[in-house]
């Protein structure tokens, strides 16, 4: 867990993260959702997350100190 916070005790971004975007994708077969950083160059996720609930993607903003758009 010490990876993902500050000395602060702040949360922070993953340094390989910063300048991405935060998307929601749905699979095409089950419709499942997850939630990740977009890699561009690579066209995937990264740092997934599984979505059940607006308050999953809600805790994935706060995990990493976001503000939601």
């Amino acid at each position: 867990m010490s990876l993902l916070f500050s000395k602060s005790g702040k949360p922070c971004l993953p340094a390989e993260c910063e300048g991405m975007e935060v998307r929601v994708q749905s699979s095409i077969c089950t419709g499942e959702k997850t939630i990740g950083f977009y890699d561009r160059q690579k066209k995937q996720l990264v740092y997934t997350e599984l979505v059940r609930s607006q308050k999953d993607i809600d805790a994935f903003y706060q995990k990493y100190g976001l503000k939601k758009p």
